[in-house]
């Protein structure tokens, strides 16, 4: 059995930037297995499987596989498969379409070359004290942005939010991943475990997603599930209507922008990401 799958950059302002996506159609005779086996295989930081395809409702059901396990919802994978099925499946090119991934619902629309999703409401966990990360990194107290806590946040993937100062700061981190994972495991509310640090500096937001995966210390690219967690977050301590632009991947050589758009109405999160989708290739893989 052959299926077709196509290659993108998502949060990419043009080729080879970005993070990189496999979308897989004509899925839904796949198992969880063989799924898992192809996500591996590719190595991307997440594949998807199109499960259900609705072109008359402007609608598909898909499944999000990293290369170790299954998530419920991850942003670069929805905006980057609803770039592929509105710009390269659905032969009336929808404005507006609904993907259904394991957390529910999430609608999507397209303005000019951005692909956008709306967020579910956010759930806040844990405070910690800025102690804990310096347990395993190379930060010192000054580093961190004291206006801000460090807590960790979930639209459906949970991350802990780590403010700090300055762009330096970030971009010199170094993390110890033996201590980094028995502080994560001891203190996380979920089975995903993720750190997302960020500054905002001279009003521009810089970030980096670092989590362990096959006991490596790996680094994301851009992570849109991440971004809607630091939206929430932003909405909730730094002000209640955002509009600003998320630069992640700079220190990995595979720069994105993550667009925020969100607003904070009488406790309800309006949290938006976008971003641009590159085309890279398509091709047929045998099953």
């Amino acid at each position: 059995m052959n299926i077709s799958f196509y290659i993108v950059d998502v949060f990419a302002e043009k080729k080879y930037a970005g993070n990189q996506l496999a979308v897989f159609l004509e899925a839904d005779a796949l198992s969880a297995v063989e799924m898992q086996k192809i996500a591996r295989e590719i190595n991307f930081a997440e594949s998807t499987f199109i499960t259900k395809l609705e072109p008359e409702n402007n609608a598909a059901e898909i499944r999000i596989f990293t290369p170790e396990y299954e998530m419920k919802f991850a942003g670069h994978p929805i905006i980057g498969t609803s770039w592929v099925l509105m710009n390269k499946i659905f032969e009336n090119q929808p404005e507006k379409i609904t993907l259904s991934v394991p957390i529910g619902e999430i609608p999507i629309h397209q303005a000019d070359d951005l692909v956008w999703l709306q967020a579910a409401q956010p759930q806040f966990f844990d405070i910690f004290s800025a102690e804990g990360i310096l347990s395993f990194s190379n930060l010192s107290s000054t580093d961190f942005d004291v206006e801000y806590p460090v807590q960790e946040v979930s639209t459906g993937s949970a991350f802990v939010i780590v403010p700090l100062k300055n762009k330096k700061a970030l971009e010199n981190l170094v993390l110890d991943k033996v201590k980094m994972d028995e502080w994560l495991l001891t203190h996380c509310k979920t089975n995903f475990r993720a750190l997302y640090f960020y500054c905002l500096e001279e009003k521009n937001l810089i970030s980096r997603m670092l989590y362990l995966e096959d006991n490596q210390l790996k680094e994301d690219a851009a992570t849109g599930s991440a971004s809607t967690c630091l939206q929430a977050f932003l909405l909730k301590y730094y002000a209640p209507e955002i509009q600003i632009i998320n630069h992640q991947g700079d220190f990995i050589n595979r720069p994105s922008r993550i667009y925020f758009d969100g607003k904070l109405t009488e406790n309800h999160f309006d949290i938006k990401i976008g971003g641009k989708t590159q085309f890279i290739a398509k091709g047929e893989w045998e099953v």
